[in-house]
């Protein structure tokens, strides 16, 4: 066991593997232990594939095939029916899951006819065929909405943002066109009374145009334009303003920025109007300057009309005033009505000048949204260092966030679909937003499918999950959100893992999923790792959370190990070098700094709250200290006389050790013991806990009322019912407040 031992220990320090005691992981197809349950996505039910719903601008943008057929077979999946039409339906979203999860791309309706087909050829042509085609064809029927179906791949990020992009896009252009299209007739109408009051508008030629053929002969035009000349006033509609009207109407005819239909525009062949969406920072932005001056007048001829519909336009007044109108660019408010646009960039094929492109567009207050997509955060560094030289790329976030003005969304792909709300909120902000995501499609490298290499690193704090909405609030606590990740207030999520050991016996513990499971999950680092033999396995080898929190001095007595799986989900244990466990430490570091500014932790909070309970106790021992009796003196004898004569003070009573009580002038009204139980721990006056009901609540509660209170100041006594369970352990518990 020594030599066993000091292999361990030799591996842990220089990565090297004797033979003899340690064996290699490779061509073993480990995954961390906690992903057993998940070999095979298909067979379970999860937020993958989604349906890219067509004509929504809310979060239904987006839905789950799970949720779509949960939500349809509660409205028809009841009756003696219910329990087949139940069964044959999740049968049919099994394998729509199947063929999404192997690549067969498409709309729902299409990929259900392709299910179908595929499951009518398993069927055996009796009865029970009959029974499954109408649970299939009543499910169907109940599906009102269809969609592209997308999976958790490479390609999900840039579909599910550019659908919600385009969706936010065509409200917008609806809009748009609206207020365009009442603007042109107002101005139309301007033009059109100036014209019937014009002498060209009251000739007789045109009278009798206007009334048309079929009455010509009915009515005396030439004595109508006479009737009408002398009735109306004369022309005083000014020639500048007829010019500035026609050019106003010019401009807003001409303008590239909306299609004339509803649809966002694309990069199509011989499009008249702007597109929006690039694949490039440089090309967005070369756009966008390009345009710039389009922009501007547009948005000026839109302000100009309005008071001209208004009759409050004054020439002498507005013209200086229009005449360097968007001189220094537009604001956000202006450019809200105008289309945004979307740039998607995949951070492995990003150059430095596309880099300094980007920071330009986010310290920019432009309407440019951008996708960064991360496919790989473990690509090791070229130049040695640190080991995951890819993990660059996910700092750009953080900057984004320093810059205070920029929308920004992290997360996995594996969340992205939890994100939809926060995702149309970005896309809706007045200014730049980007969202940072990891795809999960790392390629061969991983061990894992995209959804589960998402997942993990969302789960190890590779890569948290978080928002920044500058316009939610003015403080920290209403911009950042990181409620997303897993039991956020830990360093690492806790989960529960339960095997069979040699003898068949079910075995639990708690695992943790720390950024080591994340590394051991790709096989770039599988040098990292060395699997112990069952027959070696030894009281040396530890959690690698546990191994985190040691603080180790000179040689190790105990190296970090992992608990994983392979490919026929045999149990193994493997242990890790020194390299991994301090990546997890930077990473673990890096997530506290994200705790902080997520209320999580915060070391300000901490400090306050320390001096608060400082100058607590303070003033709780200048109180006692009042209280205390003066110390015994030679006094005069007129002084004893009187203290003779003074009545007598009675003790406090001697308290049993068996009673509960509480020291309640000590109260510092925490309300730990009222939220416990308000019928056992009650308030006096004076705002302090006391006993009001001991029969109230159980010996347990007392137990945890004592240790839960801050100025330790309840006394939980002996339990009065003797087979209350747990006595014996609770009674340990007490000690330490009687």
């Amino acid at each position: 066991m020594e030599a066993d031992n000091q292999a361990h220990v030799a591996f842990f320090l220089t990565g090297r593997r004797p033979s003899e005691h340690l064996d290699a992981v490779e061509g073993l197809g480990l995954r961390p232990a906690l992903f057993a349950g998940y070999r095979e996505l298909t067979q379970l039910r999860y937020d993958f594939p989604v349906l890219l719903v067509q004509g929504r601008t809310d979060k239904l943008f987006a839905q789950s095939l799970a949720g779509l057929m949960d939500g349809v077979l509660a409205g028809i999946a009841k009756g003696s029916d219910g329990e087949r039409i139940r069964k044959h339906a999740l049968r049919m979203e099994q394998e729509i899951r199947v063929l999404a999860a192997g690549g067969a791309a498409g709309s729902l309706s299409a990929l259900w006819d392709k299910a179908a087909a595929r499951l009518a050829k398993g069927m055996d042509k009796s009865g029970a065929d009959k029974f499954f085609e109408d649970s299939l064809r009543r499910t169907r029927a109940a599906i009102k909405i269809d969609g592209e179906l997308a999976d958790c791949d490479a390609a999900l990020p840039a579909r599910l943002l550019q659908h919600g992009w385009a969706a936010v896009q065509k409200q917008k252009a609806e809009d748009f066109r609206k207020e365009l299209d009442r603007v042109v007739l107002k101005l139309s109408d301007i033009l059109k009374t100036d014209y019937e009051r014009s002498e060209a508008g009251r000739s007789a030629k045109h009278l009798k145009a206007a009334v048309g053929s079929g009455f010509g002969d009915a009515f005396d035009f030439d004595a109508m334009s006479r009737l009408l000349s002398k009735a109306l006033p004369k022309d005083q509609f000014p020639e500048s303003r007829r010019k500035r009207i026609r050019e106003l109407l010019d401009v807003l005819n001409a303008q590239q920025f909306f299609p004339a239909s509803a649809a966002p525009a694309k990069k199509t062949a011989g499009a008249k109007s702007y597109f929006f969406l690039f694949d490039s920072c440089a090309d967005a932005l070369a756009a966008f300057r390009e345009r710039m001056p389009k922009l501007v007048e547009l948005a000026k001829a839109i302000a100009i009309a309005e008071l001209e519909i208004d009759g409050q336009y004054g020439e002498g007044k507005h013209d200086a005033l229009f005449e360097q109108f968007g001189a220094n660019g537009l604001d956000p408010q202006d450019l809200a009505p105008f289309p945004d646009y979307l740039v998607c960039v995949n951070a492995g094929k990003m150059h430095a000048a596309e880099q300094g492109q980007l920071m330009e567009i986010l310290s920019s207050t432009l309407p440019i949204k951008v996708l960064l997509q991360i496919d790989d955060i473990l690509e090791e560094s070229a130049k040695g260092g640190g080991l995951t030289a890819g993990m660059r790329s996910r700092q750009i976030a953080n900057m984004a966030i320093g810059l205070n003005e920029v929308y920004v969304l992290q997360s996995a792909s594996s969340n992205l679909y939890r994100f939809r709300e926060r995702m149309l909120r970005g896309m809706n902000y007045r200014g730049p937003a980007l969202f940072s995501v990891f795809s999960g499609a790392s390629g061969k490298a991983s061990n894992l499918p995209p959804y589960l290499m998402a997942a993990a690193a969302m789960e190890s704090r590779a890569f948290p999950a978080f928002t920044y909405d500058p316009s939610a609030g003015a403080n920290w606590a209403s911009r950042f959100s990181l409620e997303a990740n897993s039991q956020m207030d830990l360093d690492w999520p806790v989960q529960g893992f339960t095997y069979e050991d040699e003898e068949h016996q079910r075995v639990s513990e708690d695992l943790a999923f720390t950024l080591v499971d994340f590394f051991a999950s790709d096989s770039r680092y599988a040098r990292h790792l060395a699997r112990v033999p069952r027959a070696k396995w030894n009281g040396s080898m530890i959690a690698v959370d546990e191994s985190l929190s040691r603080e180790r001095k000179g040689l190790p007595d105990k190296v970090p190990s992992l608990l994983m799986v392979d490919r026929d989900n045999v149990l193994q244990k493997v242990i890790v070098d020194e390299k991994l466990i301090r990546e997890a430490r930077r990473c673990r570091e890096m997530w506290h700094s994200l705790q902080e500014l997520g209320g999580v932790h915060n070391s300000h909070a901490e400090k306050l709250l320390a001096r608060e309970k400082k100058a607590w106790e303070e003033r709780m021992q200048q109180e006692a200290e009042m209280h205390k009796p003066l110390p015994p003196a030679v006094a005069p004898a007129a002084a004893v006389a009187a203290a003779a004569s003074a009545p007598t003070v009675e003790e406090e009573p001697q308290r049993s050790p068996d009673e509960a009580y509480i020291d309640t002038p000590r109260c510092a009204t925490c309300n730990e013991c009222t939220d416990l139980n308000n019928k056992m721990f009650k308030y006096n006056d004076n705002k302090q806990a006391y006993i009001a009901d001991i029969n109230a609540g159980t010996y347990a509660q007392l137990v945890d009322a004592a240790e839960s209170c801050q100025v330790a100041i309840i006394h939980p006594g002996k339990p009065r019912n003797p087979k209350e369970p747990g006595l014996d352990e609770l009674m340990k518990r007490a000690e330490a407040f009687q």
